[in-house]
């Protein structure tokens, strides 16, 4: 039997070379170096087309330093290749972008159960396959994904903040649905017209994200960054995603301006910033976001983006295990699935494999429990999710502690903990 893996970047690779660790022939289709996608220009796999950073290495203060350490105790390719070819960086794992794709090249041309197929799929195969064609996934196969999807098939990422719930100041938010309807499902952050106005002279002046040249004609089509609609007039947030009609606290006072906060997990240890899509910097995002009052102290567990960003609507279309609800022998790895950066492509592509690698042999797929950053990222991606966004490793879609812990260096330090405990465990079940 023969997998094909559509794709050699960070989560095609990996995925590949977990199959072919165990055993199993794999073609693995891309177009490189025939051609190259708007946004590679090196004709290695796993090609590094923005940052040389693969973020923070703390394994047990940032939640993708402890995804790395997931991957690593797993035998990830990335983070081998990572390890050979690192450059200084203070407390982030960044590489020789240069090296790394060589050595990842090197490692998946000489392995013997790989084959390299230099090819355009414009199909997705029937069975036994891994499509990891990344956020710029060629039109053919774009359009066929959206076919065996139902449609189910964005063109570019405009995700809002999310934050924590213990960083929210409560005693300056209050909770409540508009006209009192729906129940308390949103945390409501009231502003008076100089905090207004603050914010909104501080978001219009904020530094924003350089798009490439293809994103700024694909990426605004169907968004607003905030920071554009300020710049129609002071009041049109007002009108729109700070709209305070309809809202009163318990006291039933009510605001000159409100923005509301979501839900971004079930048991409510994040939320989203509603309407708050936007290209700022991500430090500009903390700084001006930060001036809305109730968010003060604001953690940041995900910064807002908008860029080129093929992604399916994985909790429509997605088992748990990142195979096809219509056809569980077609599994799907990388930011298609709707993770985001690097490390957790490549995580995911490691994930895939092994469920398919299961599945290849007669046994079910065993889903890492989201204690792990594994688990949390497999359980977003299928989890019920009206509003879904692209999701990076964060502490927040862990599953809490069972007891509070307002220390945050305290409370990563013992999610960590029991994540490594529970993704050993979890690699022991695959012997």
């Amino acid at each position: 039997m023969t997998v094909k893996v559509i794709g050699a970047g960070l989560a095609g690779c990996e995925a590949a070379f977990t199959l072919a660790e165990r055993g199993v022939k794999v073609e693995l289709y891309d177009i490189k170096p025939q051609s190259f996608t708007p946004a590679h220009s090196d004709k290695n796999f796993g090609e590094l087309v923005c940052s040389n950073s693969l973020k923070s290495n703390d394994v047990y203060g940032n939640a993708c330093g402890l995804l790395k350490e997931e991957m690593r105790i797993l035998g990830s390719l990335t983070m081998e290749a990572a390890a050979n070819t690192f450059v200084p960086a203070g407390g982030a794992l960044a590489v020789d972008r240069e090296r790394f794709a060589g050595y990842i090249t090197q490692k998946i041309t000489a392995h013997p159960n790989i084959k390299i197929v230099c090819k355009e799929a414009v199909t997705v195969p029937e069975s036994w396959c891994v499509i990891a064609t990344g956020p710029l996934t060629t039109n053919a196969l774009s359009g066929d994904i959206s076919r065996i999807c139902g449609g189910q098939l964005h063109f570019y990422d405009a995700s809002a903040p999310i934050i924590s719930r213990e960083s929210i100041n409560f005693e300056k938010a209050f909770f409540g649905d508009r006209y009192g309807k729906g129940g308390d499902d949103y945390v409501n952050c009231p502003l008076n017209k100089e905090e207004y106005e603050t914010f909104v002279t501080e978001l219009l002046n904020a530094e924003r994200a350089v798009l490439h040249d293809f994103e700024k004609r694909e990426i605004f089509e169907g968004c607003m960054p905030i920071e554009v609609m300020a710049a129609r007039g002071k009041e049109s947030l007002r009108y729109a995603n700070f709209k305070p009609v309809g809202l009163k606290d318990k006291e039933g006072n009510r605001f000159y301006a409100v923005l509301q906060l979501r839900k971004e997990t079930a048991d409510g240890g994040a939320y989203n910033l509603v309407g708050c899509q936007t290209n700022l910097k991500w430090g500009e995002q903390k700084r001006v976001f930060s001036l809305i009052p109730a968010l003060k102290n604001a953690e940041f567990l995900r910064y807002g983006v908008m860029h080129r960003n093929t992604f399916i609507n994985s909790p429509e279309c997605l088992n748990a295990d990142f195979s096809l609800k219509t056809n569980p022998q077609v599994f799907f790895a990388g930011q298609i699935t709707g993770v985001e950066g690097y490390v957790e492509s490549a995580a995911s592509g490691i994930i895939a494999a092994l469920h398919l690698y299961k599945k290849l042999n007669g046994g079910q797929p065993v889903i890492p429990d989201n204690t792990t950053v594994l688990g949390a990222l497999s359980a977003h991606i299928s989890g019920v999710n009206p509003n879904f966004q692209p999701m990076n490793a964060n502490f927040g879609i862990l599953k809490p502690l069972d007891k509070t812990v307002k220390d945050k260096k305290q409370r990563y330090a013992s999610l960590a903990e029991r994540a490594l405990e529970s993704i050993k465990k979890y690699k022991e079940s695959l012997c």
